[in-house]
């Protein structure tokens, strides 16, 4: 059985279908049977594995799991290996729910102990570890039962497979994890921090898989605040190295990975975003990725080809997260940025295109360079760039709608020339309806967007606004729990409410709801900034010929000035 199907999925399926599955875990799990039999029946079982996903999936049925964690109470080191190297072809199956290792509580304890058995024992299990840590919950529970320190020796292991297996490990342990990431940081292995052999990791003459691997787990450190940005190992190690990944010599899987982890790395750091920026020309180099593949002929494997061209728009996606992430706050690197070949053509194409991680990377792209007033006022226009943006608003997933809505609220911006075709195209409409989403990301968005649309308008769209809104709506938004939501909420009733014909004009129709809403909020429990907001309001009001009557003849809200006028002067006189 084992030589007939071996490399051969179309045998393994044969067996699949005879029903060869329960009769092997039969015969694993049989205590007569001999010690060589138990570790043949586990081999074919682990051959079985390596086929398609349908074949785990059959194997997953028959219930193989709880089976093999028994075979590992074993003492035979050669039937161990046999079900460990099973398991970690199971576990590294998209179709296995990673949950499955955790059921058992005694397993993973279990795994540590085995962890001194062999080589190989080291590395299926370390696998098996990086592969189904996927959520913090896991993260908790390896690092509860000693995973760092039992993994840290094996950073220096004779074999690459374990070392590099390990290293694996710790990258998705440190992933967003401050308390991983910090216990990291002091971690001895055979005299030398962890950090630094992480860095020995990283040099040129280590296999690109071990310096990626390396540069990842820095990264996370640093984003965890276990490492400072300014660090050595961050700035001349660990961005350098990462830099060299996306140069187009690398494969397109390393170009992926180093671009989307760079991104990561100088997201929040506005010095790693300009060293970055001046690093081997790396904006120029990142407008490769939207040449891929650029010359076939390089390309001599042809199944590598056929790789590449299926996944060519993970490039796409990468580079506009590299972009987004380097231009999320100087200007001169906006300005370069979209200064790079046909980039705004390509930003306008990525926002069209089938794959959805691609479209929302292009928009974080477009949000991060549509936060510079220059951009705004030149090549947005020039490439009318607010039509597929509204396309894109239609009918998206909310995370695009978010990055999408956010970005529409910057071409909004009084100095913006988009701002009159947007509008024109029915913006209010779409913008009304964002603020009844359930989301409050995207409630915030659509208010602001009408705050932004609402300030120095003339009085049509201030109508227009009012109108789509509703007026019940309107009070919805000001009582809504989000405190951002109320906030944008006033600033959208402070811009409605300025310029003296527009102030009488809007107080005559609607001055007694207004009144009303403004009472409701200066008696409730809110912070300064809302009260605030809402005294400006007033200070508005007062401001028309006719509108300041409605205060005029409110004793009640005179009450509420004067005791803000007293009360917080008090205040202030006691600073």
């Amino acid at each position: 059985m084992k030589n007939a199907v071996i490399g051969n999925n179309k045998q393994k399926a044969n067996l699949i279908v005879l029903g060869a599955v329960p009769r092997l875990l039969y015969l694993l799990q049989q205590e007569t049977s001999s010690i060589e039999l138990k570790t043949e029946c586990a081999v074919v079982l682990g051959s079985l594995s390596m086929g398609t996903e349908n074949n785990v999936k059959s194997l997953l049925d028959c219930h193989i799991i709880p089976a093999l964690l028994q075979g590992l109470l074993s003492a035979d080191i050669r039937f161990i290996e046999a079900c460990l190297r099973c398991l970690r072809t199971i576990f590294t199956s998209p179709v296995t729910p990673v949950e499955l290792l955790y059921t058992d509580a005694t397993v993973i304890p279990h795994l540590m102990l085995l962890l001194s058995r062999s080589l190989h024992s080291q590395e299926y299990i370390c696998q098996i570890f990086a592969h189904c840590c996927k959520a913090p919950d896991h993260q908790t529970i390896l690092f509860n039962h000693g995973v760092v320190q039992n993994i840290a020796h094996l950073l220096t292991s004779v074999s690459y497979k374990v070392r590099m297996q390990a290293l694996k490990c710790f990258s998705v342990l440190a992933f967003d994890n401050p308390q991983v990431s910090m216990t990291l940081v002091n971690v001895l292995v055979d005299g030398e921090l962890l950090p630094q052999i992480f860095v020995k990791m990283l040099q040129r003459d280590k296999p690109i898989e071990m310096q990626l691997t390396a540069a990842k787990c820095l990264t996370y450190m640093c984003r965890a605040g276990s490492i400072r940005t300014d660090d050595n190992c961050i700035v001349l190690k660990t961005l350098p190295c990462l830099v060299r990944m996306c140069n187009k010599e690398r494969l397109l899987e390393e170009r992926v990975e180093g671009a989307e982890t760079l991104a990561y790395l100088i997201e929040p750091d506005v010095e790693l975003q300009r060293i970055a920026s001046i690093t081997d020309h790396l904006i120029s180099m990142l407008a490769d990725y939207f040449k891929y593949p650029s010359s076939v002929s390089a390309i001599t494997d042809i199944k590598r080809l056929d790789h590449d061209l299926k996944h060519a728009h993970e490039l796409r996606q990468a580079a506009f997260k590299l972009y987004a992430s380097l231009g999320a706050n100087d200007e001169d690197i906006r300005k370069k940025i979209i200064e790079a070949e046909h980039m705004m053509d390509r930003i306008v194409n990525g926002l069209s295109e089938t794959s959805v991680k691609v479209r929302l990377a292009a928009v974080r792209c477009l949000h991060s360079l549509s936060r510079s007033v220059q951009q705004l006022r030149t090549s947005f226009q020039d490439h009318a760039v607010w039509k597929p943006l509204m396309k894109v608003l239609q009918n998206a997933p909310d995370d695009i709608l978010v990055v999408a809505s956010s970005t529409l609220c910057n071409l909004l911006l009084e100095f913006s020339p988009s701002k009159e075709p947007i509008l024109e195209s029915g913006a209010i409409d779409l913008l009304c309806s964002l603020t009844l989403s359930e989301n409050p990301a995207l409630r915030v968005n659509g208010i602001w967007a009408l705050m932004n649309m609402a300030f120095q308008a003339d009085q049509k769209i201030k109508s227009d606004i009012l109108r789509g809104l509703s007026t019940e709506q309107l009070f919805r938004l000001l009582s809504d729990p989000d405190v951002n939501v109320l906030m944008k909420t006033l600033g959208l009733l402070r811009n409605l409410l300025s310029t003296r014909p527009h102030i009488d004009q809007i107080m005559s129709t609607h001055g007694k709801q207004i009144m009303q809403a403004v009472t409701f909020i200066l008696e409730g429990e809110h912070n300064i900034e809302v009260k605030e907001q809402t005294l400006c309001i007033l200070a508005n009001i007062a401001d028309g010929t006719t509108a300041k009557d409605l205060i005029m003849t409110n004793d009640d809200i005179l009450q509420k000035i004067k005791y803000y006028v007293v009360s917080y002067s008090e205040d202030t006189n006691g600073h």
